[in-house]
């Protein structure tokens, strides 16, 4: 039977500064649909719900909504004003009888109604939104990323009422294992173009990469054509010049094609310095308590961090799990007990608040500013892992472009903000690297490569994270704050942390939520072959060695020259260093590539 179409965008054009965001888009969200919305950090998700919403005005195109239908909107900023209560706002258009579903949604989320609006955290005020938005139960919901500052036990509640519900939505979110559990379909942004497939986000990544190696595979046929049409232009157009002008036009088309063709966002050059060594051991508690006034945070708790661990930090909300994560680095004292700390540590923290980030400040100064940046006497250059580079260059690198240089802080996105705090956190050395909150807004091309850099890191990482798909990837041991002061050790991630706690009272909820909907697959699988970096690596090593043979081959016809120790000694010292760095490099390469060769035969 055919479902009703409660929403429809025809021919949806939206141009800013200059740039088009969407050109002459069209979608259609029926009845029942539950959709994932993807793509790049700065692709035009929210921008995209906004239209949808009614919100942002499209420059051309129309919006239509299904008779009597009505669409609700969760914001990522909402706007409280006018109200005393978050519960007031909550409540707003619902009948005085209705009170009930916001103190049924205000117990699943963990937010207070009766916590006023002038005291209220950004946390909360969002979360007192999505249960406006959930009590009000529209016919299609719209959701920008609803689990943001929500805990493991929140995310449970809200992916089970998500899952019983009859209502249509539409989710932007960074967490994988969320989309996974509830989406049956997936709308993918890709530069300006939206694709959709009836299957949910676990069949996306495998979507997107096909997608991909057809687009790579067409251009270059296309430039193989381009290649020989411009041999035949150069060889044969003499003799035939009158009866072969269609030829040539043929020719400036097929380039004009290829200029037209919008390159895909590349993946941010992130990298990790992990430096000197720590000492073996890297942090010693012993019989640590914490309390703040009645309220006991940590009871009697003993932990020793070596050099390589993995540890996450997993609990509610509130429970103290950033009080002892502070603990353990040295920021703030024990009741009770002792913090010892390893020798020759390098801390790198990236905090979930962004506190070190100045939102007045504009990308440029942010950098330049930063003491541990700094390269003296030069304005436009920042230090990185020992090394100066433009600072245009390094936000490059980011995948800022030089116009967002000199924008404040104030303006960037969510995702756009934990990208530049990874890059003031990856331009130092470290060897203890601990991220509070390090996956909110990112996109999951940036969180596949901080997965990924996290695996190679030869330092150690504490992280506290609510994202289990995350979670499971990363972390090696998993500290549960369960409340009271309790804290307890379990080997391996989120999914094993489960297995051996058991559904109490504690995992009840979120493992029911995990169990995927029949048409999806489960929610742990097994990878194989290669990842997306991995697979464009590989494509980029051949280049790269070829790269590395020539400059060698160069030094060595230098070097071969009998007088140039004695004539230029300065000169023969770099290039002998030169040498033996780029060996090293093409050594490393050509492993990398057999490795990588290896992998993608599996």
């Amino acid at each position: 039977m055919a479902r009703a179409p409660l929403l429809q965008l025809n021919e949806i054009s939206l141009t800013f500064g200059g740039d088009p965001v969407f050109e002459d888009l069209s979608l259609v969200v029926h009845s029942g649909d539950r959709v994932a919305l993807v793509g790049r950090n700065g692709s035009g998700k929210s921008t995209l719900m906004k239209v949808m919403a009614g919100l942002v005005e499209a420059d051309s195109g129309e919006v239509i909504a299904g008779p009597g239908v009505s669409v609700g909107y969760m914001e990522q900023d909402p706007d409280l004003s006018g109200f005393d209560t978050l519960g007031d706002f909550a409540a707003h258009g619902l009948d005085p009888g209705e009170m009930y579903k916001v103190e049924r949604a205000g117990e699943g989320l963990k937010f207070d109604p009766a916590r006023p609006v002038a005291t209220a955290s950004g946390g909360e005020r969002r979360r007192a939104a999505l249960a406006r938005l959930m009590a009000q139960a529209p016919e299609l919901m719209l959701l920008d990323e609803p689990t943001n500052h929500l805990d493991i036990e929140a995310i449970g509640w809200l992916e089970e009422e998500l899952r019983t519900t009859r209502t249509a939505f539409v989710i932007i979110s960074h967490d994988r294992a969320f989309l996974r559990n509830l989406t049956r379909a997936t709308l993918w942004i890709d530069r300006g173009q939206v694709r959709r497939q009836e299957k949910g986000f676990g069949d996306f990544e495998a979507w997107r990469d096909q997608v991909w190696e057809e687009e790579d595979t067409q251009r270059h046929k296309l430039n193989r054509k381009i290649k020989a049409e411009a041999r035949w232009a150069v060889e044969g157009i003499s003799a035939r010049r009158k009866r072969n002008q269609g030829r040539v036009r043929a020719l400036q088309d097929l380039r004009a094609e290829r200029a037209s063709q919008i390159r895909r966002q590349g993946t941010a050059a992130m990298a990790l310095d992990a430096g000197p060594k720590s000492g073996r051991k890297v942090i010693e508690a012993q019989g640590i308590s914490k309390r703040f006034g009645d309220k006991r945070i940590l009871g009697d708790f003993s932990l020793t961090v070596q050099r390589g661990d993995r540890i996450a930090l997993v609990g509610p909300n509130g429970v103290g799990k950033t009080t002892l994560l502070n603990m353990l680095i040295g920021a703030e004292q024990p009741d009770s007990g002792t913090v010892t700390l390893g020798t020759n540590l390098e801390l790198a923290l990236f905090d979930q608040a962004r506190a070190q980030l100045d939102g007045d400040m504009s990308l440029w100064d942010s950098l330049t500013g930063d003491p541990d940046m700094r390269v003296g006497g030069k304005a436009d250059q920042v230090l990185v892992r020992g090394q100066p580079k433009h600072v245009v260059g390094y936000l490059k690198e980011f995948l800022f472009d030089e116009a967002q240089a000199r924008a404040p802080v104030r303006s960037l996105s969510g995702g756009e903000r934990a990208r530049l705090l990874l890059a003031k956190l990856m331009a130092r050395p470290s060897n203890l690297l601990v991220l509070d909150e390090p996956t909110n807004d990112l996109d999951v091309e940036t969180l596949d490569l901080l997965q990924e850099l996290l695996e190679t890191y030869d330092g150690t990482v504490i992280l506290v994270s609510h994202d289990r798909d995350f979670l499971d990837r990363v972390a090696a041991t998993t500290i549960a704050m369960e409340g009271d002061g309790r804290a307890t050790v379990y080997a391996g991630g989120w999914t094993d942390y489960l297995a051996q706690r058991g559904q109490d009272d504690f995992a009840e909820s979120v493992v029911k939520a995990k169990e995927p909907p029949k048409q999806d697959k489960p929610a742990k699988t097994q990878k194989k072959g290669l990842s997306f970096t991995e697979k464009h690596r590989l494509e980029a090593l051949p280049a790269e060695i070829e790269r590395l043979e020539a400059e060698i081959g160069k030094l060595e016809q230098l070097l071969a020259d009998p007088d140039l120790f004695n004539r230029e000694p300065v000169k023969f010292n770099k290039a002998t260093q030169a040498l033996a760095e780029r060996q090293e490099k093409l050594s490393s390469a050509e492993e990398e590539w057999l490795t990588l060769e290896e992998k993608a035969a599996t």
